[in-house]
């Protein structure tokens, strides 16, 4: 029996709070996903939007990104698509998916956003390596958080990370 179950994904996760209602945070992330994921993602380099808005379940977009000093082109395709809530998008060759969830704090104008990013499939010879692949992951998300703080909320918005 292998000591690693080669079946489960590696998932990371990272989370931020914006001062922001659900309703600011989910238009902005995810009713303009196609528009502004490749502000906040700015390791892509190249990105197309392969069918037209409105987003939802099944529409698709292809990227470039630049991981690790190479260039690793996907397409991804939205699997789920709740607004307000969550949406989640797969890549339509299975090897990532990423989920993100919205939830409010309904006594003020704030929203705790929630990336989970999950590789899918994780070859044996990595498996050793779960630890630092994972903190990478969580890094790489808590720098696209930012980022969307950022952008949502402006630099001198009077919202910190929380």
């Amino acid at each position: 029996m292998f000591a690693f179950d080669l079946s489960k994904p590696l998932i990371g996760k990272a989370d931020i709070g914006l001062e922001k209602t659900v309703a600011d945070v989910f238009d902005y992330v995810g009713f303009h996903f196609f528009d502004n994921y490749p502000k906040w993602a700015l390791e892509v380099i190249e990105f197309e939007v392969l069918q037209e808005q409105p987003i939802g379940v099944g529409s698709r977009a292809k990227q470039v990104r630049i991981e690790q000093g190479q260039k690793v082109e996907s397409t991804f395709e939205i699997t789920e698509f709740v607004p307000l809530q969550k949406f989640a998008l797969e890549s339509v060759n299975q090897e990532f998916r990423e989920v993100y969830t919205f939830k409010e704090n309904e006594e003020s104008d704030f929203t705790r956003l929630e990336i989970s990013f999950e590789l899918l499939h994780v070859d044996f010879f990595m498996r050793p390596f779960e630890k630092l692949i994972r903190v990478a992951i969580e890094e790489g998300l808590q720098n696209s958080l930012e980022n969307i703080l950022t952008l949502l909320c402006g630099h001198y918005g009077g919202s910190e990370p929380v």
